[in-house]
């Protein structure tokens, strides 16, 4: 009994360690869950090569490979930023005195004296949309200055996850023996056993999260496609693939397509066309797709998702978010275990028995 005290207390103390730093451990959570998902792919490049391809060189290719899809995800926004910009000097001093026409009548009505003058709003918006990069280079330096910490923090997450990536990959093996080898011999049978399970729930988990990002590019592009919305494919495949970061994905390609509806269309078919797609896609995700392509397949209940994703973000912010999902599938296979190990106890047993000798004696 003193042993368990003794292994609950040190989990508590990392609990309560991993959650005063998760500000800083933010980039290493990162790699860490990176190196889990790529490490099988260095292993298999090792495997096609017969070994012959040096383990540094494996994960070189590797982690390349990696950060060239996230900068694809990134770049599916260029042709959006090309195509926006120049129609947004355009339409949006005709979206502004749209706008005034359509507010002033309705403060008309509700008695409220008050004109809606956007002249000034507009002028300045057009003269920063039109000025030339050294008009805007410097605002935006010392913008930078202003929110230095911001800064360095986006540039620390950029330099921090790759090269702990990389050293995480290369000696991944090494890593979880040495962990391993910390166990007692006397419980290395169970450990190896969760950790066995854990590794294949979590395995459900990344395939039913790719489901979910394939599907949703798919909802999204045709979507908005059949609005008529000509940037339909790459909004609707970067909000779907975006997914995997929780909100994030969604508001940000919102946005994008709400923007990109007001310019093409100057009307109210753009809030219609994003309420409608956006509003599917986000019930179809929430009570279908999530639940039934992760939650399912790593034994959740589509509530204790939501809970998921609730608790662990008010916990450690977007890391917490990120982890969700993951952390819960492994503490889900620890309760299953202690279920059964108190289903066959002798405590339950006993219970049972005097519970069922006592029931006639009662009546």
């Amino acid at each position: 009994m003193s042993r368990l005290a003794a292994w609950l207390g040190v989990a508590l103390a990392a609990v309560l360690v991993f959650w005063l730093l998760a500000p800083v451990l933010a980039p290493f959570v990162i790699a860490a869950v990176m190196a889990y998902v790529l490490h099988p792919l260095v292993l298999r490049l090792e495997a096609l090569t017969q070994a012959r391809l040096p383990r540094f060189l494996a994960v070189v290719l590797v982690e390349a490979l990696a950060i060239l899809a996230l900068l694809g995800l990134l770049l599916l926004l260029v042709p959006i930023l090309v195509r926006e910009w120049p129609l947004l000097q355009q339409q949006l001093p005709l979206l502004l005195d749209r706008l005034a026409d359509a507010i002033n009548p309705l403060l008309n009505q509700l008695g409220l004296n008050v004109s809606l003058d956007l002249g000034d709003l507009k002028t300045q918006l057009v003269a920063y949309l039109s000025a030339n990069r050294e008009d805007w280079w410097a605002p935006l330096m010392s913008s930078l200055k202003l929110g230095g910490s911001a800064a360095l923090a986006l540039m620390g997450y950029a330099v921090l996850v790759p090269v702990a990536l990389f050293y995480l990959l290369h000696d991944w093996t090494r890593l979880v023996n040495s962990v391993t080898e910390l166990v007692p011999p006397a419980w290395r049978g169970t450990f190896d056993s969760f950790m066995q399970e854990s590794d294949s729930v979590l395995g459900e988990y990344l395939r039913g999260q790719l489901l979910v990002m394939l599907a949703l590019s798919v909802f999204y592009a045709v979507g908005l496609g059949l609005f008529g919305l000509d940037l339909a494919l790459p909004i609707g495949v970067f909000t779907g693939l975006a997914v995997f970061v929780p909100y994030l994905g969604f508001g940000l390609g919102l946005v994008l397509a709400l923007l990109a509806g007001l310019l093409q269309f100057a009307s109210a078919q753009a809030v219609v066309m994003v309420a409608v797609v956006f509003g599917l896609g986000q019930l179809i995700e929430s009570f279908v797709l999530t639940p039934r392509l992760v939650g399912e397949r790593i034994g959740l209940h589509p509530l204790a998702v939501i809970l998921a994703l609730m608790a662990f973000g008010q916990l450690l912010g977007f890391v917490g978010v990120l982890m969700a999902l993951p952390a819960s599938a492994v503490l889900l296979v620890g309760l299953r275990r202690l279920r059964q190990q108190y289903l066959h106890s002798d405590l339950y047993q006993k219970s049972g028995s005097d519970g069922a000798g006592q029931g006639p004696d009662k009546a």
